[in-house]
């Protein structure tokens, strides 16, 4: 089995798995002095784009290909890809099609998807100027493109509104919900979706405090919601975008209104996929390869489920205990360490509440 990965900088998350799995491993990068470039058997550097991956793909004869793309820019450029190799060399892609990158990579898009197939959303409203403000204050203020809270703002009041449209000539307007911040991970391919344990990713605040310096837990355990609710919910939305590969998907829930609300839809891998493998013992990332291999299945899924308690910590440079290898498993590990140099996080996990707060202790 031949596979070609495109992009380096999260390949050796997934490095060991294709080891095992005896696959040969060909990687194309846009970035000669990019990470992991001494791990695949070959590297191909290659123009930004896709036009350099499907060049690759074709000459090297590849079995399938494997975008390891966490940022939303290339996405639709891969999804026209996926479209080319799958119809005109039979060369499998697992990623999202372009209709499910179109409805998800573009917010005011996702919110008019969320409403056609009956999933409940904040209140929004498209603003082309401060006057035009209905809703009461706090807002959320966006724009349609973005992520990782860039071009968020938390508006109290209209000078903040003002103030925004300062830089920005249009802004997704949203009713601020009070309540708690929650991330799950849907897996799905050829029509067969999963819904992973949803991840709890702390309270929204006015200060709009970004995800990377919260305190994340997993599983989601909110008293008053139930995360049967979470997972039926990100289900039907994976299932109604009809497409292939990873579905993060965000939500807050309102303990006010009791209600819980679709925030946003990524085709892509996202930040709480160590939380979610430490938690249910399915690495989102690996199960792409399957998706390649033809070994995916729902059957597969469900054996491999475990229950540990797990957290996510922002912790700067771990200076703790060596993590047996592979370093980035936990098949042999209760901690994986990952994130730059200066911005490490450590993921950890246990059977029970007690020993998840002692081995906080002992490796923070």
């Amino acid at each position: 089995m031949k596979i070609l990965f495109i992009g380096s900088r999260l390949y050796d998350d997934v490095d060991y798995f294709v080891k095992e799995k005896g696959i040969e491993s060909i990687l194309t990068e846009s970035n000669e002095e990019a990470i992991n470039l001494d791990l695949p058997d070959q590297v191909f550097i290659v123009p930004r784009g896709m036009d350099g991956p499907k060049q690759v793909a074709v000459t090297q004869n590849v079995d399938a290909v494997v975008p390891l793309i966490g940022i939303d820019p290339p996405l639709i450029q891969v999804a026209h890809m996926k479209e080319e190799l799958e119809k005109e060399y039979s060369i499998p892609v697992v990623a999202a099609n372009v209709r499910a990158v179109e409805l998800t990579s573009n917010k005011i898009r996702t919110k008019e998807f969320y409403k056609e197939i009956g999933v409940e959303t904040p209140d929004y409203q498209i603003l082309n100027n401060s006057e035009d403000l209905t809703l009461d204050f706090p807002v959320v203020l966006k724009q349609g493109e973005g992520q990782g809270g860039k071009d968020i703002k938390v508006a109290r009041n209209m000078d903040d509104v003002k103030e925004y449209f300062e830089e920005f000539h249009q802004a997704l307007c949203e009713k601020f919900i009070e309540g708690s911040e929650i991330s799950i991970e849907v897996i799905g391919f050829n029509g067969e979706y999963v819904a992973l344990p949803p991840i709890y990713k702390g309270e929204t605040t006015l200060e709009g405090t970004h995800p990377l310096n919260k305190v994340k837990l997993g599983p989601c355990l909110i008293d008053g919601l139930d995360n049967n609710l979470i997972q039926r919910t990100a289900y039907k939305v994976a299932k109604n975008l009809d497409s292939d590969g990873i579905f993060e998907m965000d939500f807050m829930y309102s303990p006010k209104d009791n209600q819980l609300y679709a925030i946003e839809v990524n085709t892509r891998p996202n930040g709480t996929r160590y939380l979610t493998t430490a938690t249910c013992g399915v690495n989102s990332l690996c199960e792409l390869i399957n998706m390649a291999c033809g070994d995916f299945s729902l059957k597969n899924i469900f054996d491999k489920l475990e229950y540990y308690y797990s957290t996510e910590i922002p912790i700067g440079n771990y200076e703790g205990p060596t993590p047996n290898e592979p370093v980035k498993s936990f098949d042999n590990n209760n901690f994986v360490v990952h994130g730059p140099e200066g911005y490490q996080r450590i993921t950890i996990r246990a059977k029970s509440k007690k020993e998840l707060e002692e081995l906080i202790n002992e490796l923070t």
